[in-house]
């Protein structure tokens, strides 16, 4: 039987634990991920996300930080970001011309170069739009990072750079990812404006 405060307690111990197993298991692949970017935004180039439901969420909100700035104490040009998730004539177009595993890959396709990064979001690392979008870039020269949770999935050894979030829950794997993202960001802005 649901009960309220027994809910809320166990959501927010579960959600805490999770960040202190991230914590312990993924700093030096945040690390990573901070270099990567940082060298692509340091070069001129671009990074670009993509993912589906809430991670196509997460896409749109931090390709916005990196454009616009998250930490205010910071004032900066905009850092080069696309979110691929966000034009609904082309994801639309491309579902139903070529198939809807294949609308990241073609975005990848026409605007990614080598110094980029793509970073795909996917709690179960299982997505095919995702995984055809790595395909794609590593074709490009552009480099991948992968936002993932649990096993990891498919994609699981595909990405230059993996960030497995370490619970099979869903909703905190989706917390563990905006948390991360959001350090990454503030991250690279720190060391390359602050």
């Amino acid at each position: 039987m649901y009960e309220r405060t027994k809910f809320f307690d166990v959501s927010l111990n579960e959600s805490s634990e999770t960040k202190l197993l991230i914590l312990k298991h993924c700093r030096e692949s945040v690390y990573k991920a901070i270099d990567l970017m940082k060298s692509a935004i340091s070069s001129g180039g671009k990074v670009m996300f993509c993912g589906n439901g809430g991670s196509a969420a997460d896409s749109q909100h931090l390709a916005t930080e990196f454009i616009i700035r998250l930490n205010h104490d910071i004032k900066r040009p905009a850092m080069g970001s696309i979110a691929l998730t966000t034009d609904s004539s082309l994801i639309t177009a491309g579902a139903n011309d070529i198939g809807y595993d294949n609308v990241f890959a073609r975005q990848v396709e026409g605007l990614g170069k080598t110094g980029d990064v793509l970073v795909g979001i996917s709690t179960s690392g299982n997505s095919g739009s995702v995984i055809n979008a790595f395909t794609m870039a590593k074709s490009k020269g552009v480099k991948t990072i992968a936002f993932l949770g649990g096993t990891g999935g498919k994609l699981k050894g595909i990405a230059d750079c993996e960030i497995i979030i370490p619970s099979s829950n869903t909703q905190r794997i989706q917390e563990g990812h905006i948390t991360i993202g959001h350090i990454i960001c503030e991250s690279v802005e720190m060391e390359i404006y602050g």
